[in-house]
């Protein structure tokens, strides 16, 4: 049998197909078979015939009261990916790709000990030199990219913000006159679900940076895009904004993470 692109159908491909579709309707919450069925609209007797194969292969289990749950091996292939997945390694494509879109630099940086660690730089097609490389450590509060891993942990935007400038000897022109003035902005940032330096951390230099989440949801990382002020006009952020998101939420599914459905 050929299909319309002339490869070979592989044999079992629509089983394979099938059973992936019945882990997932239960890693989303069906735990019956009426469920399976009705989340992945397979024959009663097809979800059947699959769920008793995943059984046997501990791909499923049956909980204490009766209902489908995820099986063990599941939990030994996930730590056995976990493993094999470097952050870098994953997001180094998309950076690519995030550079040469917008001709700017981007950085992937995570939390260490409480400052933004960069882990990678890709420098974009303007030529522009910013102050930054693989292994620098940033104060959080001051660079777009540690606002963004800050970002969904408000509990701790006023402690660092106040941390980062009593150990700090600079004074960048470019700061927010009060912690007020830093938590609102904040707040702004995590409705719109991306962060910016507005020249905080070098003069001249402004960035737009959103979070990475992994399979647990945590935040795992950030990557964000910097430029000379005379390209980053406040326009050109906002527009930047869902790019970086986009990018950064592309990491994120190759970690794992699943968002959250609505409703």
């Amino acid at each position: 049998m050929i299909d319309d692109d002339d490869s070979p159908v592989v044999p079992g491909t629509q089983t394979l197909a099938n059973g992936l579709k019945v882990l997932e309707a239960v890693a989303e919450g069906s735990s019956t078979l009426a469920q399976v069925t009705q989340a992945t609209g397979l024959s009663r007797s097809t979800a059947h015939r699959l769920i008793q194969a995943l059984r046997n292969a501990r791909y499923l289990r049956d909980a204490a009261d009766g209902s489908l749950a995820l099986g063990p091996m599941l939990i030994e292939l996930g730590f056995l990916a976990r493993d094999q997945v470097s952050l870098q390694g994953v997001a180094r494509p998309i950076l690519l790709d995030l550079a040469e879109e917008t001709k700017d630099t981007v950085h992937l940086a995570i939390e260490a000990e409480g400052e933004c660690l960069y882990l990678d730089k890709v420098r974009g097609s303007r030529n522009v030199e910013i102050r930054s490389w693989p292994g620098v450590r940033m104060p959080l509060t001051y660079t777009g990219i540690g606002k963004a891993l800050l970002l969904e942990s408000p509990d701790r935007w006023e402690a660092q913000f106040l941390a980062d400038r009593a150990r700090m000897e600079r004074q960048p022109q470019h700061d927010f006159a009060s912690t007020q003035a830093f938590l609102k902005a904040m707040a702004v940032y995590a409705e719109q679900g991306f962060a910016c330096d507005l020249e905080e951390n070098e003069q001249g230099i402004r960035c737009v940076a959103a979070p990475i989440h992994d399979a647990t949801g945590r935040v795992a990382g950030a990557i964000s895009v910097s430029g000379m002020v005379q390209v980053m006009p406040p326009r050109r952020m906002r527009q930047l904004g869902p790019m970086v998101r986009a990018a950064a939420d592309r990491i994120s599914a190759e970690l794992g993470h699943r968002p959250r459905r609505q409703g």
